[in-house]
């Protein structure tokens, strides 16, 4: 029996390197699991560096075939990750956000089933997502109610509900809080551990002589109603021009998962295909320029970056926030990291 296990679900590459720097840094010694949600995950895998790693199916996207398919992939999944874990006493659960189905059941599936004795659920950064609050709202707490009814036919399935913030930074099984550094935070301080940076800087990276080149980070804009599709062009054009006017004649664009349609992208862009993150990928590879709009990926960029270079996120005079605090609070993250910010 291992003495302690960490567990670590994440879905997305910034999560993934949170979790290698938490297995190095606060997890030595333990078991290290890691399970990812998300397909596009599955190409920045390195298998050989976990103890134990599976993609799980999302139930609700992914549910098994035939009737109550979603239900009966929940089930499942516990069954899977129960074996990737094995027999523990003290068992430590990682995830970006437990106020969802997929994840929430394994608080209390998980223990009894490898014998802990023990648990604590801790949460992974999520980039820019990670630097508010977001409190659950009444109808959000109902549902989780609901989700509590399952148990009549699978006791395992004996959803966790809590209030406060969404994420469970607030919820008793809740112990720690990862931040990443450099960017503001809401959450009480007495919870909160900072990582050192996920991705450090290549001190031999250097432009060489040739064509100036330029990175464009990609996100869903109207997809996710944060603009108009007029403003999204406005803003993809004002990025364009940009580059021209500094002679960057050759520019690369980077994809989000969630962006098929790469909204940012234009005509006469590269588009860049990786197998590894994209952090790790703005660390090592030198640009004479980073832009977008939004991204996280911009705070690493700045991070990483020589000062020399600029990062510059553009229109968000025409993004749509949720509230004057939420931009307040985004802009803030991205002058304090030193982002150069238009339209604000």
């Amino acid at each position: 029996m291992g003495a302690r296990v960490a567990v670590y679900f994440v879905a997305s590459p910034l999560q993934y390197l949170a979790a290698r720097r938490i297995a190095e840094n606060f997890e030595a010694g333990a078991r290290q699991v890691l399970v990812w949600y998300k397909p596009g995950v599955t190409p920045i895998v390195r298998e050989a560096d976990w103890d134990a790693a599976s993609y799980m199916p999302w139930p609700r996207w992914e549910p098994l075939p035939g009737p109550f398919g979603r239900h009966r992939r929940l089930r499942d999944n516990i069954r899977r990750v129960a074996a990737l874990v094995g027999q523990c006493q003290v068992l430590h659960i990682h995830s970006a956000v437990f106020d969802t189905e997929a994840i929430n059941y394994f608080l209390r599936a998980l223990p009894p089933r490898c014998g802990a004795r023990e648990m604590h659920a801790r949460i992974l950064p999520d980039g820019i997502i990670s630097i508010r609050r977001y409190p659950l709202a009444p109808a959000k707490r109902l549902a989780q109610y609901a989700r509590k009814l399952r148990r009549l036919v699978a006791p395992e399935l004996d959803y966790w509900c809590f209030g406060g913030d969404r994420i469970g930074s607030d919820a008793p099984f809740c112990d720690r809080i990862y931040v990443l550094p450099g960017l503001p935070h809401e959450y009480p301080p007495a919870k909160t551990v900072v990582l050192s940076p996920l991705v450090e800087p290549d001190p031999t990276r250097q432009r060489t002589a040739g064509e100036p080149t330029a990175l464009v980070i990609g996100q869903p804009l109207v997809g996710a109603g944060l603009m108009q599709p007029a403003d999204r062009d406005a803003v993809s054009n004002e990025i364009h021009a940009w580059l021209a006017a500094r002679g960057i004649s050759r520019v690369c664009y980077k994809g989000h998962p969630k962006d098929p349609a790469q909204e940012l992208r234009q005509p006469d862009y590269q588009t860049v295909t990786l197998d590894e993150p994209l952090e790790v990928h703005l660390a090592h590879t030198p640009y004479d320029a980073v832009v977008g709009v939004r991204s996280s990926a911009l705070l690493f960029a700045r991070q990483t970056a020589p000062a020399s270079t600029p990062v510059v996120a553009f229109g968000w005079d025409r993004v749509r926030f949720k509230s004057a605090d939420e931009k307040r609070q985004m802009l803030d993250a991205f002058r304090t990291t030193g982002v150069d910010v238009h339209g604000a």
